[in-house]
């Protein structure tokens, strides 16, 4: 075991992660196959249990472990660490510092930040999955951390936290997140942009402003309710495979070698800043390309990781001219990072339960 779990630090550190020596001790402290006690779905669709001879193997992977599925459809799972790592390290977890997880997933985040000393109270809105991650938490021995079952807009009324993070992908942050927080304090939430979920570090008042800065890319499942309620600023929903009109390649590649993951993602990232229609696509069942759809949602314009771009639809032409600005202007921008963007925040959504989302960005 202690082989495993010394290779899975190494597999967090070599994602580009860069843990301190206590959080390092975490991972390789807490028994993450205590969190996933009644299995996990595996990659190729079948269920993993405890009984199976590469189980734990499988557990100490530098991986996301789906724990739940409706209709085929994950709906809650334990986090890949190296996104864990990333978050916990932005939310600068210390000794006694009080935090409001929403989002109790498998217990296993809270887990970790309650070995960093943190007092964690975790709110999810599915009975089962706050009960097993209670169960979970015990099983484990972790002190420190109380879950409840509860709507995770509304966070805990009446208490006060130094910090919020927020495990579950939303359309914005909720007023009252900021309005539980003490001064200085601020929240650490993967907010929707263009189809994915990077990661904000928010600050600001229950009634604003609120600004934020971008800490990483990532991609969650995304919560119900008022948390991910239509709002004017919203991109549109990806395009499925199957769903796109047949597309044509109408500008050539630009990039050899093509951009790497993680800067299409900072590409990716820019396009949604500057059109409202970015999101992703699936030309094939094996490919996600940044996508600008038209309003049928079945065409529009694709720029791939060399920088070619497709279209088909309708607009084709319009929307293949608007995807080669796009190109142009991350080029002369000088390809700013994601990290690059000081975002501001502005109320919107359901007017009875409003949530705060990103609406301007500059380059700092």
């Amino acid at each position: 075991m202690t082989g495993l779990r010394q290779r899975f630090v190494e597999e967090i550190r070599q994602n580009g992660v860069s843990l301190t020596e206590r959080l390092a001790e975490a991972f390789a402290a807490i028994p993450r196959e205590a969190f996933v006690a009644g299995g996990f779905q595996r990659r190729d669709g079948g269920w993993a249990a405890p009984g199976d001879p590469d189980f734990l193997d499988t557990v100490y992977r530098n991986d996301v472990l789906v724990t739940k599925v409706e209709g085929g459809v994950p709906v809650s799972s334990s986090s890949q660490p190296s996104l864990m790592a990333l978050m916990i390290t932005a939310l600068d977890v210390r000794p006694g510092v009080r935090v409001l997880e929403i989002g109790a997933g498998t217990g296993y985040n809270a887990a970790v930040m309650s070995y960093l000393g943190a007092w964690v109270t975790s709110v999810d809105v599915q009975a089962d999955v706050a009960g097993n991650a209670r169960a979970a938490l015990d099983a484990a021995g972790v002190t420190g951390v109380r879950v409840l079952h509860g709507d995770g807009y509304a966070g805990v009324p009446g208490e006060r936290f130094d910090r919020v993070i927020v495990t579950v992908g939303v359309g914005g942050v909720s007023p009252w997140w900021l309005g539980q927080l003490d001064p200085g304090g601020y929240a650490i939430v993967p907010v929707e942009h263009t189809g994915m979920h990077p990661v904000l570090a928010v600050r600001g008042a229950a009634e604003g402003p609120v600004t934020a800065e971008v800490v990483c890319a990532s991609g969650f499942m995304s919560a119900a309710g008022p948390l991910t309620a239509e709002h004017p600023y919203a991109h549109p929903k990806p395009a499925p495979p199957g769903s796109l009109e047949p597309f044509t390649p109408v500008a050539p590649p630009r990039w050899d070698p093509p951009l790497d993951s993680l800067t299409y993602r900072d590409l990716w990232y820019a396009a949604g800043v500057w059109h409202r229609r970015a999101t992703h696509a699936s030309l094939r069942r094996d490919q996600t390309s940044l996508a600008l759809l038209d309003g049928s949602r079945t065409g529009g314009a694709v720029i791939l990781p060399d920088g070619s771009v497709l279209a088909g639809g309708y607009e084709a032409g319009r929307y293949a001219a608007d995807a080669i600005e796009v190109l142009d202007r991350w080029e002369a921008a000088g390809r700013p990072p994601m990290r690059a963007w000081a975002v501001t925040l502005a109320l919107t959504g359901d007017a009875g339960a409003p949530i705060w989302v990103p609406a301007e960005w500059a380059l700092r």
